[in-house]
């Protein structure tokens, strides 16, 4: 099964990320499409494995595969959790709808440190970029700044949003180059400072809820083992031949031999 197909087939939930899911879009901004997909169960009992993430088959599309997804989230990955608060969802069945429903599990007091680590990272850019070219990108810095908005309000509160609001047109006019470096520098120190502050009080919990999301995903594939597999092409869906007989231990029926 190709990845393209798993994609096409078998996606649980997808939406709109980037500048549009943030409200920082403009007339040239792309659309970034990102997405989970459920590879079937069966095809983990074969010696090549399903992969983990799927460039495409659009332009800006990527999709991680259900079981990667929920490890990057469990580890407070910035990207994967911004991706759970997208207010632009494209595609959703009932996997998808559960795994919406377990944002909260992923979140913890932990991601302080995973978007500190990511925000630093882009830090260097910017300061490689100033040193080299006497100013930094822009747009980087743009989006730098929203991200430490969103870890900050993210301690403050509990909750993760990633929409700008009433931020839009101060950051975008970062974006233009309308502020000195000097005062994006000030900007940065200052969110990073009350980003700080805000971990010691956050209501979040210590941990992420592994036990929550490791029964959904055990869920998710065991219902994936059951379920029947029609293939591109065939007039009715077929059951393979191991299907019946995984259908027959998971509930506790006799499989007939032979």
């Amino acid at each position: 099964m190709q990845p393209e197909t798993l994609v096409r087939d078998h996606t649980v939930y997808a939406c709109v990320m980037g500048s549009r899911a943030f409200g920082l879009a403009t007339d040239t901004s792309d659309t970034d499409r990102r997405g989970v997909f459920l590879a079937p169960t069966f095809l983990y009992w074969r010696f090549e494995k399903p992969p983990t993430h799927a460039e495409g088959p659009g332009e800006e599309q990527f999709s991680w595969e259900l079981e990667r997804f929920c490890e990057l989230a469990l580890r407070g990955n910035p990207n994967i959790l911004e991706c759970l608060h997208s207010p632009l969802v494209e595609r959703m069945d009932d996997t998808g709808r559960e795994l919406l429903s377990l944002r909260d599990a992923f979140l913890s007091r932990q991601v302080y440190g995973t978007f500190t680590r990511y925000a630093l990272g882009q830090r260097r850019k910017l300061d490689a970029d100033v040193r080299t070219t006497g100013a930094p990108r822009w747009k980087h810095a743009m989006h730098l700044l929203r991200l430490l908005m969103s870890a900050r309000d993210l301690l403050r509160t509990g909750e993760l949003r990633i929409e700008v609001g009433d931020q839009r047109e101060p950051l975008l006019a970062v974006k233009r180059g309308e502020l000195a470096w000097a005062g994006v520098e000030a900007w940065m120190a200052r969110l990073g400072a009350e980003t700080e502050r805000a971990l010691d009080r956050s209501p979040l919990p210590a941990e992420p809820d592994h036990a929550r999301v490791a029964d959904f995903l055990f869920r998710a594939r065991r219902d994936s083992a059951v379920r029947t597999h029609a293939r591109p092409g065939d007039s009715a869906v077929q059951t393979e031949p191991y299907d019946e007989v995984v259908q027959g231990v998971v509930r506790g029926g006799r499989v007939r031999e032979g």
